[in-house]
């Protein structure tokens, strides 16, 4: 299938405006880039409740989280989210559109989780980051209002490959337990892959980005046989929480995707897998500028809410913000 109307006209507008392709830029030009892009396509930002920074105890120091927390006194189910960015771009900043709509569309309390960046950080830093903040955060429930016994974890792109990591590492550490994984477009192997040649449009992620992000993320390239890296390469996948996996038809990632998705109904996993037709690489986050963004978001929340437990919240609830709902 062709592009989405709306993919072409975003590939129009940068190449209008000459953006160049982030891999093309020194790492504090690509990480500004990255989150004034994010911005721009994220849409109108939403009012929560609650949104406060604060920070847990990480493998190597402290690590910046930031909570979003809908109206309601008690414990909540919470999403621990992780942001995408390819290990290397990427904070709480870029997530946070995203984070805000899927507390207030579910009725859950979104973390996301500041993580090391590579290269000041390679592999495995980022998923000892990711897992110990997930651990934390089930340890000490009530200090942040989490209910332990409905916790997930999710993100996008590096974030989803963290994500998928994390519920390996909880798996074979015993703990803590999840209800579910929402992985969007995440990277699930990888070792290098011959990819089409025509995968290197300049002003679309193509093979050029994963190339230049996983060269980035793994000083030892033969880290790319570790499952923590891919996922896919587990042995054994069997036990893993229920999962969401969104793809996107025109991305690099779709075939790892769908073939971790598959590994996972295999392993008698429950899966959802939507491929979103005619989309790219990033749409998840940009629902300001592609539909399908909003539709994948939505879908995202709908399995939240379904793995938590949680009804369906009215259309017209009103979200009357708190101190320090500023961002």
């Amino acid at each position: 299938m062709s592009l989405d109307p709306q993919v072409v006209a975003y590939r129009a507008a940068r190449a209008a405006a000459g953006t160049p392709p982030l891999y093309t830029q020194t790492l504090a030009e690509a990480r500004a880039a990255d989150l004034a892009a994010i911005r721009a396509g994220g849409g109108d930002v939403e009012p929560v409740h609650e949104v406060r920074d604060t920070t847990v105890p990480g493998p190597d120091g402290d690590l910046r989280v930031r909570v979003h927390r809908p109206a309601g006194d008690g414990p909540l189910p919470t999403l621990v989210y992780f942001f995408g960015g390819g290990w290397t771009l990427g904070s709480v900043e870029t997530a946070d559109g995203i984070c805000r709509r899927l507390a207030n569309a579910t009725g859950c309390q979104v973390v996301t989780v500041g993580y090391r960046l590579a290269p000041e950080h390679p592999f495995p830093a980022a998923v000892l980051d990711c897992h110990a903040a997930t651990r934390w955060l089930a340890e000490h429930a009530a200090e942040l209002r989490v209910d332990p016994d409905r916790l997930a974890v999710g993100g996008d792109s590096a974030g989803g490959n963290l994500a998928a990591a994390v519920t390996l590492l909880a798996r074979a550490e015993g703990g803590p337990r999840l209800a579910g994984q929402l992985l969007v477009y995440p990277n699930t192997d990888q070792r290098a892959a011959l990819r089409p040649a025509d995968d290197q449009d300049p002003l679309l992620f193509n093979r050029h980005s994963v190339d230049w992000y996983r060269g980035h993320y793994l000083a030892d390239p033969a880290d790319a046989a570790d499952p923590l890296a891919s996922p896919l390469l587990a042995g054994d996948l069997s036990g893993l929480p229920p999962a969401l996996v969104v793809t996107a038809e025109h991305d690099p990632l779709r075939d790892e995707g769908q073939r971790y998705a598959q590994r996972l109904r295999d392993a008698g996993v429950p899966v959802r897998a939507t491929c979103y037709p005619g989309m790219i690489h990033g749409f998840f986050a940009m629902p300001g500028v592609f539909d399908a963004g909003r539709r994948a978001q939505d879908e995202a929340a709908a399995f939240l809410r379904e793995v938590f437990g949680l009804p369906t919240p009215p259309a017209d609830t009103p979200v009357t913000a708190t101190v320090g709902d500023e961002r």
